[in-house]
């Protein structure tokens, strides 16, 4: 039978793994080998994916990957990995005691004032970028879901100037699955750090020192980082430290990165490997004596073999023989190995693959695996059941419940906005609207008692105070949206969305993945690009690239708040979550769309870890909501303040550069113009609405501000009540601002870029004719 046939609950063990190529890799990497026990959690709440455990962890997988998994049912798993049952505690060894085992002239300490660079490395979700927060004093953000570090990221070590630490993309092994763990494979390879920081997961071991086995091989100084050791003893587990580390022959060091704890340790070792070039000690792993012999003598014989050319293409020789060994294209392509050794090293594979019974892929990752159990067997007292696992079960029993999942899903969402527009942000944004007014009349009063020229005062009060100011009001509702993001990534609640939400995307061509950029998609555009570097897929990657801008960003808040207030003022909530909807709606019929011309194929597995659920940190929520709130300020007094600058400017002189009494003389009246005929059969073709349409590609608050200046505060007596639904529905779905276009540039090229700006113009302008539409046939006007 296969894995899929196997009920919630129920044990087995793995005969073959089928599928191929790099998700074939990626399955063994993750420790799905024959010969090893899993067990089946439960079942997404519309049947697909699946929750499985396997070497003491959590995994999620489709049932369509589930099916190409074959196994044989036990009744009860033989192994528990529960590792040792005590623990002889002793002192941790000193500063470059774990040099002990090299000799003197082994150490070729580094001239003073060579820069240290390192590579800080580990798995998806395992406090990476917390550890480099605490090395660096750098404020980057952190999330409870696998995969927020999408790219590199680079600081210096507090107080040593001549260090550089690069907080890498998490990954579960040096094998490219991904586009993240190419990222971080390439810089190990290519730019050669001087040491590396491996930062594991302690309640998670065995499969995080999966990498930390690959990356011994790379040869470079190494220090190994046990986070979250607070959980491990807090649980009644523990980790003998000294043995692990002379079994793994490099410095081994217990952290908490979030408490800060250890940290101080790990810095002084890291400085030592790197200054004294202190290389890991220990490489083979292989079992000489147990059935593993054959991998041994096939891994030496291949590092006998390709030696000269590992040399010539400066990759460390072990690390290219396994890799030649496995397969991997990209490093044989650089070995450039000649028929005859081609020809030699198939040869030496399958004779081993013939003794090992198990094939070349499998039987690596089994030699791995094998190592790292037997290491845990010695070192590790497994903690019990973990308070944080107990309670994750608890509230996943109702956030992922067959029946409760998706209506808690959407119970959760519309309470963010309910909080967001109605109660929270909207009273802080009275206050701050009640501010600004008061400070806009006292300027006003004085620049008039002050006979300040006319221009200059229109240009203050008129341009700057109606512009920015009408922007700015809107800041406590973005916040306030950001602060419930922020609670639902922080406390692990997104990756459970995800899982959720997985066969419903698949319809339409996407991975539950995807969800995760277009909820930030919610927030910002920007970010919500950027996130999709996570995607395996180029072919999910594009796509949900694309679908993001439908989304409506909280950018597009201000317009909304504008029209509804002036409009519609007692259908607000209605109103907003009806655009947020629409929006959601058009996306996934362009899903559809995209799924049968651009985008033929299946989407890629799902292929993921649950966190615990974790309460957010203070820190890292106010840190998340200054960050947001500094670029919203920056854009206010940047980019909306030149833009209200200019509207100013062009609605306030003609061609002759005279000022104008009546604004439909201006410039700006004349440049509209010849865009207006395109946006009248939408009821939009007045020339102040096409000019704060045009600003909104700079930045979407920026056409409320415009739209403030040129109707002068009395946008209801110029336009109908259907027009601004035209214009609710057009501002939805119209090109994304500047910024968000640069940032589709930058992920996908000019030509996808453009085509973006271009097609969501059209989507929108065939959307608002069809709200007019239909608004003139029932008489709404």
């Amino acid at each position: 039978m296969t894995l899929k046939e196997l009920k919630v609950g129920k044990s087995a063990v793995i005969k073959s793994v089928g599928s191929h190529g790099a998700l074939r890799q990626h399955f063994l990497d993750m420790g799905m080998i024959p010969g090893v026990e899993i067990t089946v959690i439960k079942l997404a709440p519309m049947g697909d994916p699946m929750e499985v455990q396997i070497h003491g962890y959590e995994l999620t997988l489709r049932l369509e990957e589930a099916d190409q998994i074959e196994i044989d049912p036990i009744v009860k798993r033989s192994r528990s990995h529960k590792g040792a049952e005590y623990m002889k505690t002793s002192e941790h060894p000193g500063l470059g005691e774990e040099g002990k085992y090299h000799s003197k002239e082994d150490e070729h300490p580094l001239p003073d004032g060579t820069p240290l660079t390192y590579a800080l490395v580990g798995n998806q979700n395992c406090g990476k970028t917390t550890l480099f927060n605490q090395l660096t004093g750098a404020n980057q953000h952190v999330g409870n879901f696998p995969g927020v570090t999408v790219d590199r990221k680079d600081g210096s070590i507090k107080g040593h100037p001549e260090t550089n630490v690069t907080d890498l993309p998490g990954i579960y092994s040096m094998s490219p699955y991904s586009n993240e763990e190419i990222v971080s494979r390439n810089f190990v390879l290519e730019n050669k750090p001087k040491a590396i920081i491996n930062i594991l997961d302690a309640t998670n071991i065995e499969r995080n020192l999966y990498l930390t086995m690959q990356l011994l091989e790379m040869d470079i100084p190494m220090v190994v980082a046990l986070n979250m050791m607070d959980e491990v003893l807090g649980n009644q587990g523990s980790i003998n430290v000294n043995e692990m580390e002379s079994l793994l022959g490099v410095p081994v060091i217990p952290i908490s990165a979030a408490k800060n704890e250890g940290v101080d340790e790990v810095v002084k070792h890291a400085l030592h490997i790197a200054k004294y070039q202190e290389k890991p000690l220990r490489q083979d792993f292989c079992d000489k004596e147990d059935h593993d012999g054959a991998v041994h003598r096939c891994i030496h014989a291949v590092i006998h073999l390709i030696e000269d050319h590992a040399e010539k293409a400066q990759i460390p020789v072990r690390f290219a023989a396994t890799k030649a060994i496995e397969g991997d294209h990209l490093i044989l392509e650089q070995l450039k190995l000649d028929q005859n050794e081609m020809e030699m090293l198939d040869h030496i594979v399958k004779q081993m693959e013939t003794e090992r019974d198990l094939d070349r892929s499998a039987a690596i990752a089994d030699m791995r695996f094998d190592f790292i159990e037997r290491l845990c067997e010695q070192t590790v007292v497994k903690p019990k059941e973990s308070k944080e696992r107990i309670r994750s079960e608890k509230i996943d029993r109702i956030l992922t419940g067959k029946y409760t999942a998706i209506p808690c899903f959407i119970g959760i969402m519309v309470l963010v906005f309910y909080l967001t527009f109605n109660v929270i942000g909207a009273w802080l944004q009275g206050i701050l609207e009640l501010g600004i007014d008061k400070l806009s009349g006292l300027t006003d009063q004085a620049l008039t008692a002050a006979h300040v020229n006319h221009a200059i005062h229109s240009l203050i009060i008129d341009g700057i105070f109606t512009g920015v100011g009408s922007v700015l009001s809107f800041l406590p509702i973005i916040v306030t949206l950001f602060f419930f993001l922020s609670l639902m990534e922080d406390s692990g609640y997104i990756a459970r969305v995800a899982f959720v939400m997985d066969k419903m995307l698949r319809k339409i061509g996407l991975s539950g993945r995807s969800i995760v950029p277009m909820l930030i998609g919610f927030g910002c555009t920007v970010p919500a690009v950027m996130a999709t570097r996570t995607l395996t897929s180029e072919r999910d990657r594009k796509m949900t690239i694309l679908l993001t801008p439908f989304m409506s960003c909280t950018a597009k808040l201000p317009i909304y708040s504008f029209f509804v207030s002036a409009f519609f003022p007692k259908r607000g909530g209605f109103i907003m979550a009806g655009l947020y909807l629409l929006g959601i709606v058009i996306g996934i019929l362009i899903a559809f769309l995209y799924n049968g011309t651009l985008f033929k194929g299946e989407p890629v597995p799902f292929v993921m870890e649950l966190p615990n659920y974790r309460l957010p940190g203070a820190k890292n929520v106010v840190q998340l909501l200054w960050e947001k709130a500094k670029d919203f300020l920056q854009k206010a007094f940047s980019v909306i303040l030149v833009a209200t600058i200019v509207v100013w400017f062009l609605q306030r002189f003609d061609l002759q550069l005279n000022m104008v009494e009546d604004s439909a003389h201006s410039i700006l009246a004349i440049v509209a113009g010849f865009i207006a005929p395109l946006l009248s059969p939408l009821g939009l073709g007045d020339w102040r609405i096409v000019t704060s349409l045009l600003s909104g590609f700079m930045a979407k608050e920026s056409v409320v501000s415009t739209l403030g200046v040129l109707f002068n505060g009395n946008i209801t007596a110029a336009i109908t009540p259907l027009a601004a639904s035209s214009l609710l529905v057009f501002s939805l779905l119209y090109s994304p601002c500047v910024a968000a276009i640069a940032s589709v540039k930058r992920e996908l090229g000019t030509r996808w870029a453009v085509g973006l700006a271009l097609w969501q113009c059209i989507i929108a302008w065939i959307a608002a004719l069809i709200i007019r539409l239909i608004g003139v046939a029932i008489g709404f006007m």
